[in-house]
């Protein structure tokens, strides 16, 4: 397979991915105050919070009162050192009688019971994994709180750091403490670098992690004091479930014989930086452990390095490696990913990495209908507890294939590993199954799938039916290309797949409606009107069944053509999709004819007729100018 070894930046010469002056920011500024500060100062006496000690430290520029980050990092260096000696001071008893009550507005209080073990042992991964999963739930809690006082939660945590309705209720001061450390990039930025994976494990000092723990339990205190005052009630938004599982199923279990040799890959490989090392390590670990949101939280990011990695590499912008200043482009999964550079140059990435690998992140990252793992997990929206087994499994095969693909030549026996060659296959053979077009064509063979069970009807002969359904799903199973498809597809593809789902409901209403008119009429339940309007309903299903599986062959007949028609527009596009709006219209009054409250069957006949007569002119134009284009 391919290998980059000779172009890329090689793996142990990287000692950061922090530019110098974010390095500085994140590893020395804190540390330049060398003064012992007394942590009573911020602590009364119950252990509540005194903030307005804490806000002290924080400076404002003179010119327009915004705040200067630089100033205040330096001075809250030693509060935050002050915070991180006082909590290891305590024992885990102790910690959880005077704390816990205040991380209940999380919703995620196990979460940050967690971070105080580690903070005890100081180990560098753990320390930065416990700050992942803390802001990430802080985030969602922030939100949560937001909604107390207005709508649409803002999804950067950056402009929902800075809105007024959270400096209503925990005062501005406050918020502007909190970013200081998170939210924005020009302070300390912790949750960004160490999320897009810019920060290695001994980069991220532990005294941030107990400072944001220490704050977390502050907000719980001013939450609970306005929410007495206010007498409101915070409403936590549920979790996002994973549901369909099955369709996530790319690759096969991983059993410890394939976690074994991928923890010699991540030593070997050249897609692994040796500063990141620990966190790939400690990502397996996890996963072996059971913990799975925790292997997944480790290893997202450290797929996102080996990217920017091959993506600097490949479109030969080395110094987009590293971490970008408060001004400049920072380089993440959304720039890896895309068509084209900032530039507007195309992004030579994809070349690299191929179609297959491309679609697999594009499904689990990017699509709106796909699991978006990294978005939901960074920003708090999935139960950390309840993380699923099947979709840590595939990120990580996933990532055992990378690291087989992109590593030296003197590599051969581990790509070659029997156990391997099973993953190795299901990436080479993946397509997309998020992208509309996907969709499109899983909605396709649903609603030809539900029109199969008329047959299964009584009173209505199957050879009334035609058979094509094998047809249907022989075209469904043809590649088509998804990647950076262009608007008109996407636009074309949107109302075929709206034309889908209204066949399907029309097909849902036809099978419930006759099941429970042929129950009354064995009955002899009907009243005279409702057994004529029953016959009546016998005769169009007949009429109508072909006339859905042809609606469903044409989409997909367009499905499969649909990137060359809007390429070489060998006829007006404009016009075309007017007529499959006008589909459309007529699957909409379809839905509502057949409706139980309608039953309008002598109009759904007129109404398919006319129909009909609409396609079959459009194909004969549409024949007629692409036999001209030739």
């Amino acid at each position: 397979m391919i290998c980059l070894r000779k172009t890329m930046a090689l793996p142990d010469s990287v000692t950061t991915c922090l530019s110098q002056p974010v390095h500085y920011v994140i590893c020395k500024l804190g540390f330049e105050k060398k003064d012992t500060y007394d942590i009573n100062n911020v602590l009364s006496g119950n252990g509540e919070v005194c903030w307005q000690a804490v806000t002290e430290h924080v400076c404002y520029l003179e010119s327009d009162q915004s705040v200067d980050y630089i100033k205040s990092i330096r001075l809250l260096g030693p509060v935050c050192e002050s915070v991180n000696l006082y909590f290891k001071s305590l024992t885990k008893e102790q910690f959880v009688i005077q704390y816990a009550s205040w991380f209940q507005w999380t919703n995620c209080t196990e979460v940050f019971l967690e971070v105080f073990d580690v903070l005890q042992y100081t180990q560098a991964t753990e320390v930065a994994l416990g700050l992942m999963k803390l802001t990430s739930c802080l985030e969602r809690a922030l939100g949560d709180v937001y909604l107390l006082k207005g709508n649409d939660c803002p999804f950067l945590l950056r402009d929902l750091l800075a809105s007024e309705q959270l400096a209503d209720v925990f005062g501005q001061a406050v918020m502007n403490v909190l970013r200081v450390f998170i939210g924005s990039p020009h302070g300390l930025n912790l949750r960004n670098v160490l999320w897009h994976g810019f920060a290695s494990p001994q980069e991220i000092p532990a005294k941030y992690c107990a400072m944001l723990l220490f704050l977390t339990a502050g907000l719980g205190q001013l939450l609970q004091t306005y929410l007495l005052q206010t007498e409101g009630v915070l409403v936590h938004r549920p979790y996002v479930i994973f549901i369909s599982l099955e369709e996530l199923d790319a690759f096969p279990d991983l059993n410890d014989e394939i976690l074994s040799i991928a923890e010699e890959l991540v030593k070997l490989s050249s897609f692994v930086l040796k500063i990141m090392l620990p966190f790939w390590i400690a990502a397996l670990t996890a996963f072996r452990q059971n913990r799975y949101a925790d292997s997944v939280i480790l290893l997202l990011p450290q797929l996102e390095v080996g990217l920017r990695l091959l993506f600097t590499t490949t479109n030969k912008c080395p110094n987009r490696l590293l971490t970008a200043e408060s001004s400049a482009f920072y380089t993440t999964f959304d720039e890896i990913l895309a068509k084209h550079l900032d530039n507007e140059e195309v992004n030579q990435l994809p070349v690299v990495l191929e179609d297959p690998a491309m679609d697999f992140l594009w499904d689990f990252l990017n699509h709106q209908e796909g699991p978006r793992i990294r978005d939901r997990l960074s920003h708090g929206e999935i139960n950390l507890e309840t993380f699923p087994r099947e979709v840590a499994n595939q990120i990580i095969g996933f990532a055992i294939t990378i690291l087989c693909r992109f590593s030296d030549e003197d590599m051969k026996s581990f790509k070659e590993h029997m156990v391997l060659k099973p993953l190795m296959n299901c990436a080479s053979c993946y397509r997309s199954r998020f992208h509309p077009i996907s969709r499109l064509k899983k909605q396709v063979l649903e609603c030809m799938k539900s029109i199969h069970l008329w047959l299964e009807l009584p009173t209505v002969p199957e050879e009334q039916v035609e058979k094509n359904k094998g047809l249907l799903v022989e075209l469904c199973d043809t590649r088509i290309c998804t990647l950076y498809s262009p608007r008109p597809v996407l636009e074309v593809v949107a109302v075929l797949r709206k034309i889908s789902a209204q066949c399907h409901q029309v097909s849902q209403q036809v099978i419930a409606g006759a099941g429970l008119r042929y129950t009354q009429w064995v009955n002899k339940t009907l009243r005279s009107r409702q057994r004529h309007n029953y016959r009546r309903m016998l005769n169009s299903i007949k009429f109508l069944s072909p006339v859905l599986r042809l609606i469903l062959l044409l989409i997909t007949l367009e499905l499969v053509s649909v990137h060359s028609v809007c390429k070489k527009n060998p006829f007006d596009y404009q016009q075309y999709l007017k007529f499959l709006k006008s589909v459309l219209q007529y699957t909409e009054n379809l839905v509502t004819y057949t409706s139980p409250e309608k039953n309008k069957w002598d109009e759904t006949m007129e109404l398919t007729k006319k129909t009909l007569i609409e396609i079959k002119k459009i194909s004969d134009r549409k024949l007629m100018l692409m036999n001209l284009a030739m």
